[in-house]
């Protein structure tokens, strides 16, 4: 049963994901928000008045808000990674997150 127990905890044990799987995540993140921008820049007001034009516009606000979220969560775990343990308690965790999410968002879309 032991031996049971030791492969277990060898096939569960945690495994760090490789550095450059972060960045290639970021950079396709930003590269789908970008898109999604680009589409919506691209759309014009007056398509607005016939309905079956809406697909497009809406598919580049969800994809564009899903990637952009997405891509301010993953820079703040990775600033909370790089310094861990300068907070203590549940409580100032969250509102360290809190303030890394507003502060990168506001880096995100101050640089529209």
């Amino acid at each position: 049963m032991s031996n049971l127990e030791v492969l277990l905890r060898e096939a569960l044990a945690p495994v760090e994901p490789p550095a450059a799987l972060a960045e290639r995540l970021e950079s396709t993140l930003l590269s789908i928000t970008e898109m999604a921008v680009d589409e919506l820049e691209a759309w014009e007001l007056s398509a607005m008045r016939d309905p079956r034009n809406w697909a497009r516009p809406a598919a580049a606000i969800v994809v564009g808000s899903a990637a952009g979220a997405a891509l301010v969560i993953l820079r703040a775990r990775r600033r909370t990674h790089d310094s861990p343990g300068s907070l203590g308690g549940a409580r100032e965790s969250a509102e360290r997150a809190v303030r890394d999410l507003g502060r990168e968002t506001r880096r995100l879309l101050g640089s529209r």
